[in-house]
C-alpha cells in the first residue's frame, strides 16, 4: 500500500479526507444514476471525431480509422470487467468511427475542380436545380461539355448566375450558356468560412456568371422525370409564389417554403439578422413542427366530424401518419438542408411514438436525430447551421425536462386568457433559451449579438406561428386547383407585418453588437460545459456553467489580425481601433465585410481618406501600426526603398529583388500560392503572419498551387 494512500485513510480516521474508496464508489453510484443518459454520448463521440477529422492539419491516411476503431473495439472488450479502461475504449472507438465516416464522405465526393477562370466558355449541361438570386437566377448544372476544357478535367457539376431565365425552364432540361466560370472561392481570411470544403462535398467544382443567353436545347428525357420530380415541382412552386407576391414577401416566402433564401433582399436580410429573427429564414423544427401540428391538428379535427369514423377507427395514429406524410414532402420540398434533415429526424420519431403509443420528444430522440445527420452529412458539422440548430434544440429539451412537469398542470386550467398568457409566456421562454444557447456560436461565426432579440421573437413568432405557416400549407393544397392566391394573399400580410418588426427593431439604437470572433477554444469550452449541463441531470450537471462562462469571457482575449490581403492582392486593409482601411472601395464588397465582421470593425475608410494614418503617393501608401513601418507596395518601383525601411511589406507584385530588412514579406507569389494572408502585430515589434492555406492544411478540398519554395532572406 502506498504512503499517499495510507495518508488519505489516516485523514479519513481523522475526519480530515476522503478515501479513494470512497471517491470512486461516490462516483460509482453518479455514474448508475445517470445510466439512463449514457447512450446520449454515443452522437457526442462520433461528432467529435468529425469535427476531429475537419481540424487536422493534414489528411489522414484512409485506414486509420478503421484500424483505430478495430483496436479500441478490441480493447474495450478485453477490458470489459475494468469500467474506467473500458468506457475510455469506447470514448476512443466513437471517436475513430466519426473520422472514419467523415474522411469516407470526403474520398467519395472527389470530383474534378477548375484550376483557374475560363472566360466566355460555353457550358452545356442538364440543369439540377434553379433557385433565384437577389438580381436574376441561379442554375446548378450537371456538366456535358466545356469547351477549351478536356473530359477528364470538366467539373460534375457547375453553379452559374445569369441575369434572365427562359420562362419555361425546368430541372433536367438540357441548356447551353456562354459563362465565365472560376473555381470556388476561397475563404475570404484565415479562419473565415470555407466555401472551398462545402462545394467540394457538393461536387462543385466551379461558379461563375452568363455572358450571353441561356439557350433551352431540349425538354427532360423521359427517363429522368422521377429524378427531377421534386425539383421540378420547387420550380413550379417558387414560380407561382413569384407570380402572387411582391419582392419582399416573395423572397420571405420562398425562405419558408422551399428554403430557398436568394431572393431575400440584402437589407431584409440584415434587418433580420440584426433584429434576431434569422431564424426564421432557415426551414428547421419550427417550421417543420408547424406544418406537421397544422395538418396533424386538421386531419384529426376533420375526421373526428365522422362520429362513425371517430369512434372505431384511431383517428389520432392516422392523423399522425398524415402528418409524418406532410413533413417528409415538406423535407424534399424544402431541398433537405441540415435543419430541416434534424427537424424531420425529431418530428418523425415523435409522430411514430404516437403511433405506437408511446412517449414522444426526449433528449434520446436528439441525440438519434443528431447521429443520423452525422451519417448522412459529416460535413455540416463545422458549419453555423449544424452547430446552431442543435444547441438550440439540446437547450431547449434540457429546459423542458426541467420545467416542464411543473408547467403541464397550468396547461390544462384556467380560459382563454390564461392559455394565451401561457403561450407568450412559453413563446418568451423558448426565444430567451433558444438565444442563450445559440449566442456563443453567432459569436464564433457571425461576430453579432442582437440585444432585442428576445423582443422581436416575442412580436413574430406567433405571427409565423399562428398565421404565416397555416396559410403556407393551404397555398401548397390550393395550388393543384390554381387558387394558392386565396392563401398567399394573407401570408404575405403576415410577412410584411414580420419584415416590419424586423426593420423596426434593427433599427433601434445598439440593436446589434459587434464584437471580434470567439476564440476556436472559447467555443470547445461551451460545447464541452453546454453538453456537461444538459445531458446529465443530477447536480453535478452545473459543473458546466464554469465552463461555459469562461469559454465565453475568452471573447475579451480575442486578437483579431492588424493587416489583411485577399489572394489576387486586389484588396488589402489595415484595423485601427475600430476602423478598417482599405486599398480600394469598390473591390470585393463581400469580402470587405467578411474583414469587418471578423475584426469588429464598426466602419471603414480608404487609404487615401483625409482621416487615414497612410500616407499614399500612387505606388506605395506606407503606415505606421504598433510602432512598425509597414508598407503596401502596388508598383515595383516602390520596392527599392521600401525594402530598406519598412518593416512589413505587404505587395500586389512580385517582390524580385533580396528584400533583407523587413520582417515579413508578403509577394504577390506568396499570394497565389497560399491564398490570403492575415498578419497580427505585437507591441514589442514582432509580427506573424499567417496564409489561408496554411491555416487550413493540406486537405482534398485545398488547392495545391506549385512554384518555388518561400525565399528565407528576411521572411517569416
Amino acid at each position: 500500500m502506498s504512503v499517499w494512500t495510507q495518508g488519505l485513510r489516516f485523514a479519513s480516521r481523522r475526519g480530515t479526507g476522503f478515501p479513494p474508496e470512497a471517491v470512486n464508489s461516490r462516483l460509482r453510484v453518479v455514474l448508475l444514476d445517470e445510466r439512463a443518459r449514457w447512450p446520449l454520448w454515443l452522437p457526442v463521440g462520433v461528432g467529435s471525431g468529425v469535427a476531429l477529422y475537419f481540424a487536422l492539419p493534414s489528411e489522414p491516411s484512409r485506414w486509420a480509422g478503421p484500424i483505430v476503431l478495430l483496436l479500441c473495439g478490441l480493447l474495450a472488450f478485453a477490458w470489459r470487467q475494468r469500467t474506467t479502461a473500458c468506457v475510455t475504449a469506447c470514448g476512443l472507438a466513437t471517436l475513430a468511427f466519426g473520422l472514419g465516416v467523415a474522411q469516407w464522405h470526403a474520398i467519395a465526393a472527389a470530383a474534378p475542380v477548375l484550376e483557374r477562370t475560363l472566360r466566355n466558355v460555353t457550358v452545356e449541361g442538364s440543369v439540377e436545380s434553379i433557385g433565384p438570386a437577389e438580381r436574376g437566377g441561379r442554375l446548378v448544372l450537371r456538366v456535358d461539355r466545356i469547351t477549351r476544357l478536356e473530359a477528364p478535367r470538366t467539373p460534375e457539376r457547375v453553379r452559374i448566375t445569369a441575369w434572365q431565365l427562359p420562362a419555361a425552364l425546368r430541372p433536367g432540361d438540357l441548356v447551353r450558356v456562354r459563362a465565365t466560370l472560376s473555381p470556388p472561392p476561397e475563404p475570404a481570411m484565415p479562419g473565415a468560412y470555407d466555401f472551398q470544403r462545402r462545394a467540394w462535398f457538393e461536387r462543385l467544382g466551379g461558379v461563375g456568371f452568363a455572358t450571353g443567353r441561356i439557350d433551352h436545347v431540349a425538354v427532360a428525357p423521359a427517363g429522368n422525370v422521377w429524378v427531377h420530380g421534386v425539383a421540378r415541382i420547387r420550380s413550379i412552386v417558387e414560380h407561382r409564389i413569384g407570380a402572387a407576391l411582391d419582392d419582399t414577401a416573395r423572397g420571405l416566402a420562398l425562405a419558408l417554403i422551399t428554403g430557398e433564401r436568394g431572393a431575400v433582399t440584402e437589407p431584409v436580410t440584415q434587418a433580420m439578422r440584426d433584429s434576431g429573427l434569422a431564424h426564421l429564414l432557415a426551414i428547421s423544427g419550427l417550421h417543420l413542427g408547424l406544418v406537421a401540428g397544422f395538418v396533424f391538428l386538421v386531419v384529426r379535427g376533420g375526421l373526428a366530424l365522422v362520429p362513425a369514423v371517430a369512434l372505431r377507427h384511431p383517428i389520432k395514429k392516422w392523423a399522425a401518419g398524415a402528418a409524418l406524410v406532410a413533413a417528409f414532402g415538406y423535407l424534399l420540398l424544402a431541398g433537405a438542408p441540415v435543419p430541416t434533415q434534424r427537424a424531420f429526424v425529431m418530428t418523425g420519431l415523435v409522430l411514430l411514438a404516437v403511433m405506437i403509443d408511446r412517449v414522444g420528444i426526449s433528449m434520446r430522440l436528439v441525440g438519434w436525430a443528431a447521429l443520423v445527420v452525422l451519417l448522412l452529412q459529416p460535413d455540416a458539422v463545422p458549419g453555423a447551421s449544424f452547430q446552431m440548430s442543435f444547441a438550440a434544440v439540446v437547450a431547449l429539451v434540457a429546459t423542458y425536462e426541467l420545467v416542464g412537469n411543473r408547467l403541464r398542470p397550468f396547461a390544462g386550467q384556467g380560459g382563454t386568457p390564461r392559455r394565451l398568457l401561457l403561450y407568450l409566456a412559453g413563446v418568451a421562454l423558448t426565444s430567451l433559451v433558444a438565444g442563450l444557447a445559440t449566442a456563443p456560436f453567432a459569436l464564433f461565426h457571425f461576430d453579432r449579438f442582437a440585444i432585442y432579440g428576445l423582443i422581436a421573437n416575442m412580436l413574430a413568432v406567433p405571427i409565423a406561428a399562428l398565421w404565416v405557416m397555416p396559410c403556407a400549407v393551404a397555398a401548397l393544397l390550393l395550388m393543384p386547383l390554381g387558387l394558392e392566391i386565396l392563401a398567399l394573399a394573407p401570408m404575405g400580410w403576415g410577412l410584411d407585418i414580420i419584415a416590419s418588426i424586423a426593420e423596426t427593431v434593427a433599427g433601434w439604437p445598439g440593436a446589434v453588437q459587434r464584437v471580434p470572433s470567439l476564440p476556436l477554444g472559447g467555443l470547445l469550452m461551451v460545447v464541452a460545459g453546454g453538453l456537461w449541463l444538459t445531458i446529465w441531470q443530477r447536480a453535478w450537471r452545473l459543473a458546466g456553467l464554469p465552463v461555459i462562462v469562461l469559454g465565453v469571457a475568452s471573447a475579451g482575449l480575442s486578437n483579431p489580425p492588424d493587416i489583411l490581403v485577399t489572394a489576387d492582392g486586389r484588396l488589402a486593409g489595415f484595423r485601427v481601433g475600430s476602423t478598417l482601411y482599405v486599398s480600394a472601395a469598390q473591390a470585393q464588397p463581400f469580402v470587405r465585410n467578411v474583414w469587418m465582421h471578423r475584426t469588429g470593425a464598426h466602419t471603414w475608410e480608404r487609404f487615401d481618406a483625409s482621416s487615414s494614418p497612410a500616407r499614399c503617393d500612387g505606388i506605395a501608401c506606407l503606415v505606421r501600426l504598433r510602432g512598425q513601418v509597414v508598407a503596401f507596395v502596388t508598383d515595383p518601383g516602390a520596392l527599392e526603398e521600401d525594402c530598406r525601411h519598412a518593416d512589413i511589406i505587404v505587395s500586389s507584385v512580385p517582390v524580385r529583388r533580396s528584400c533583407a530588412h523587413p520582417r515579413i514579406v508578403v509577394d504577390r507569389f506568396d499570394l497565389w500560392r497560399d491564398g490570403a494572408h492575415a498578419i497580427w502585430l505585437g507591441d514589442t515589434g514582432s509580427a506573424l503572419a499567417q496564409s489561408v492555406n496554411s491555416q487550413r492544411g493540406t486537405r482534398p478540398w485545398v488547392p495545391v498551387r506549385g512554384g518555388a519554395e518561400r525565399r528565407s532572406t528576411g521572411r517569416q
